[in-house]
């Protein structure tokens, strides 16, 4: 019973925010990548990219400024990340920046546009600077439409996914029995004070009674993942020391690849962008198998996130092509090659590649663009009768007869 008060007593006084906003400095960097960046939403993407830019000190907190539409929202900000500006208003928000990032759902965009639009008409470089850069992250929306609607004519566009998402959570995991106590931190950026205080929890645990303690857990927060991969491309206009800058912005959070032609942009959401839940999919599907044989859900979990981990992490290292990785591990007759046979039989490899396309369809529906690709698919256009014979911009990846009762003509 002691140990539990005193555990959660010192569990509410750790509260999350204090623990995020001790990991930050608010120091000047020694040179900011861009003079001020602006951004335009507060949620996880944003919080993603701009933990990494002062803990790497790429920019100083003070050069950042952050707006949103939640008030609530813009109080965390400032409690997560001491020194980064926060505005009420957009025009406030992307006043003086080179750099204004769009951090909003696809469905804002164009509010956002409205706002940026009017501050250039109204105030001009006042209002936007004449080489301020607009980079986004929302998922369908392609380069045209920022050029357009914001009149900036500097656009950037990524495609993030989800480990480059950065929580900064310290996490703290101690697991204490009657007999034995063990402890794990992964800490990172952690200041002496809060290692101060766990090293403190850690004695008082370690010399209670063995009789006062009993199986308990207990988690504080935070990891840093930074493990993203973030596919972008860019206008012409933007010229190689800019394109130098935004690439140490992606890459704080992870990995950047940069692409000449916008349609890749569209291509990666079906494969890294989206690419996270299908993984999580079948780490689930594994784990409930696990536990359907016997494991418990903690084994089961720690057997699946490694086997998926080290897997990963081999055929990154070795660079060998996956099948012949799959071959060195399947013997003939043996218990994987029967798993393998199942996983062909129920058309794993069709499923997963008929997911990619759904997704890649869905994505350039949403930039407005025809969908009509992939196996099975051919240009909407050539459906209907409309216009001669397909051309490069409408030719599906994989042009067929269309599918009969798919599509119907109009009489």
């Amino acid at each position: 019973m002691i140990a539990h008060r005193f555990l959660s007593a010192t569990t509410r006084s750790l509260s999350r925010r204090a623990l995020l906003s001790s990991s930050f400095s608010t120091t000047t960097s020694n040179h900011d990548v861009f003079s001020k960046i602006s951004f335009i939403g507060t949620g996880k993407m944003a919080q993603a990219m701009i933990a990494p830019l002062i803990t790497q000190k790429l920019q100083a907190p003070s050069s950042i400024n952050a707006f949103d539409v939640s008030d609530e929202a813009l109080k965390q900000i400032e409690e997560l990340y001491p020194g980064v500006q926060v505005s009420n208003s957009i025009q406030d928000s992307i006043k003086d920046a080179n750099l204004i990032v769009y951090a909003v759902k696809p469905q804002n965009v164009g509010k956002v546009h409205a706002e940026i639009r009017r501050a250039k008409e109204e105030k001009g470089s006042d209002g936007v600077r004449d080489d301020a850069i607009i980079l986004s992250v929302a998922a369908g929306t392609p380069i045209s439409n920022f050029v357009e609607g914001s009149l900036v004519e500097k656009v950037a566009r990524s495609m993030p996914n989800t480990p480059a998402q950065s929580e900064w959570l310290l996490f703290l995991l101690v697991h204490y029995s009657t007999n034995n106590v063990y402890y794990c931190a992964i800490m990172r950026n952690i200041v002496a004070p809060v290692l101060l205080i766990l090293f403190l929890v850690h004695l008082f645990i370690a010399f209670l009674p063995n009789q006062i303690i009993s199986h308990q857990t207990i988690y504080y927060t935070t990891i840093e993942v930074g493990a993203g991969v973030t596919v972008w491309g860019c206008t012409e206009n933007i010229n190689a020391d800019e394109r130098k800058k935004i690439k140490a912005v992606l890459d704080s959070f992870g990995k950047s690849v940069f692409v000449d032609d916008e349609k890749f942009i569209d291509m990666s959401t079906s494969i890294s962008g989206s690419g996270p839940a299908y993984i999580f999919l079948l780490m689930e599907a594994m784990i409930d198998a696990g536990v359907h044989m016997g494991f418990s859900r903690e084994t089961a979990t720690v057997l699946v996130h490694h086997t998926l981990l080290g897997s990963t992490k081999f055929a990154m290292e070795t660079g060998e092509h996956p099948a012949v990785l799959r071959n060195s591990v399947t013997s003939p007759a043996g218990t994987t090659a029967s798993a393998i046979y199942e996983l062909e039989n129920g058309k794993f490899r069709t499923v997963i590649k008929d997911a990619i396309w759904a997704c890649y369809r869905r994505s350039l529906e949403m930039g407005g663009k025809c969908s009509q690709v992939g196996p099975n698919r051919v240009s909407t256009d050539t459906v209907l009768g409309m216009g001669g014979p397909l051309t490069s911009d409408k030719r599906s990846h994989h042009p067929v007869e269309p599918p009969m009762g798919e599509m119907k003509t109009k009489s």
